[in-house]
């Protein structure tokens, strides 16, 4: 059946880019026991996943979905996994922040030091984080829920962005600021950038990247799921 030949040809993609199923789960946004689940044929590779795939690993469209052809376009695109290389931090104290009291994330961008945390989050074994924040709203449900926590790096240019990776923004609406979580990939229109929702009932959507008042690579989510 087709589709179980699309699944075993992402295993050929991710050996061939010499990546662990944790390494290509994180960049598809979903988690390993999933990936696994695709790649064995009981679960079948969403279009979103196929199209991250397609635009950030250069693969063959027609090899991927019929294995016709070179595996990739032009070039393999090893570079865009060398963040994978992140010194892990024994242990740090992420500053927790709430946005609605700092009035948004561009203040507590330009003001961090001034800005008072609401509590500190203490991880082992992670990369260097800059913050966190709570999550509002379902773009990203199931991978994110409204009161999960992300922790993130801030960016300072777009050029610095891993295309196809989740972030953080700040994004300006006839003045207003919204601040959410999305993937980030190119856009087909010169200038923009594509904000692109896990959650299936939200569309993508392009916005012009001078629209883009704050920008953060999300490095780790937390939730917390408590016993009724």
């Amino acid at each position: 059946m087709p589709e179980l030949d699309i699944n075993k040809r992402l295993r050929m993609i991710r050996k061939e880019l010499n990546l662990t199923q944790e390494q290509l789960a994180f960049k598809l946004g979903i988690g390993k026991s999933a990936l696994s689940m695709i790649e064995t044929g009981r679960a079948s590779l969403s279009e979103r996943n196929k199209h991250i795939i397609l635009q950030e690993l250069n693969v063959n469209a027609m090899w991927l979905e019929t294995g016709r052809g070179p595996m990739f376009n032009e070039h393999r695109p090893q570079e865009v996994f060398l963040r994978s290389t992140d010194r892990m931090m024994p242990m740090q104290s992420v500053p927790l922040y709430n946005i609605e009291g700092t009035a948004g994330l561009v203040p507590l961008f330009l003001e961090q030091q001034h800005v008072e945390p609401v509590d500190y989050i203490h991880i082992p074994n992670l990369p260097r984080c800059d913050g966190a924040i709570y999550v509002v709203g379902d773009s990203m449900y199931p991978l994110l829920k409204s009161g999960d926590i992300v922790l993130y790096k801030q960016l300072h240019s777009i050029e610095d962005v891993f295309w196809g990776d989740m972030y953080l923004l700040s994004i300006d609406i006839d003045g207003e600021e919204y601040v959410t979580v999305k993937y980030l990939q190119k856009s087909d229109k010169p200038g923009y950038v594509r904000l692109v929702s896990q959650n299936p009932h939200h569309a993508d959507k392009d916005v012009p990247v001078e629209k883009i008042r704050a920008l953060a690579f999300v490095k780790a989510s937390i939730r917390m799921n408590s016993m009724r």
